[in-house]
């Protein structure tokens, strides 16, 4: 199977040359534009999601042998979830080579976090099922290298940090509550507001309500901690 002029290029970028071409094309082929003939990568993604969290189990306990396994899984949960699969993706420029039907194209589907972190997921499994685990960890842990050095030593998200500092004071979880969506469909913009009862809260933006919470539960954080 002889691949187009973008995919073909697009294999120099990840570092990875296909010995089975088709499976760099199911990676990239979209539930939108998905047949009979031309499978999905959903299958792909379940079973790059297991690979991409032993790659980086690995690379965590390797990098820091003293790390106890309350240090070490917030760490990974900030290098395998979604938003870091999509930057991954972006890097590589993994949306110009998506396949994707016209539903999904006229609406920004390149540039969806979601589809990026999938797609990035299933590309891993390509991989590994073309050329072996070893293939796959070599190419995870050269895209992965700048997260992994720079992944803080308390990754905890802030969410997750906020929800401890609520309870460790005896108050109710945080509640979080969109307050404004803007902008297109294919390019939204959240506000949320986070909220200790009726105690203090702040507002955070992002293109995704998840970040939005993020990003909300960190201004509170730091408003809280000023207090």
């Amino acid at each position: 199977m002889k691949l187009s002029r973008d995919l073909d290029a697009f294999q120099d970028r990840i570092g990875h040359r296909f010995g089975q071409p088709e499976l760099l094309l199911r990676a990239m082929t979209h539930s939108s534009i998905a047949s009979d003939t031309r499978p999905d990568n959903q299958r792909l993604e379940f079973l790059g999601d297991r690979v991409l969290g032993l790659v980086i189990a690995e690379a965590l306990m390797n990098g820091d042998r003293t790390a106890e396994e309350g240090q070490l899984a917030p760490r990974f949960n900030a290098l395998v979830r979604k938003e870091a699969c999509a930057e991954v993706a972006r890097s590589v420029g993994l949306g110009d080579v998506l396949k994707l039907g016209k539903s999904e194209q006229v609406t920004g589907g390149r540039r969806k976090l979601a589809l990026l972190g999938d797609a990035m997921e299933a590309l891993i499994a390509a991989v590994y099922l073309d050329a072996g685990l070893d293939a796959a960890r070599a190419m995870i842990l050269r895209l992965w290298s700048d997260q992994v050095e720079n992944v803080e030593y308390d990754a905890r998200d802030a969410k997750t940090t906020l929800q401890e500092w609520a309870q460790a004071r005896g108050m109710k979880p945080p509640v979080y509550t969109v307050t404004e969506r803007s902008g297109p469909d294919h390019a939204p913009v959240f506000r949320i507001t986070a909220s200790l009862g009726d105690g203090p809260s702040a507002d955070g933006e992002a293109p995704s309500k998840r970040a939005a919470e993020q990003a909300a539960a960190k201004a509170l954080l730091t408003e809280v901690s000023h207090d």
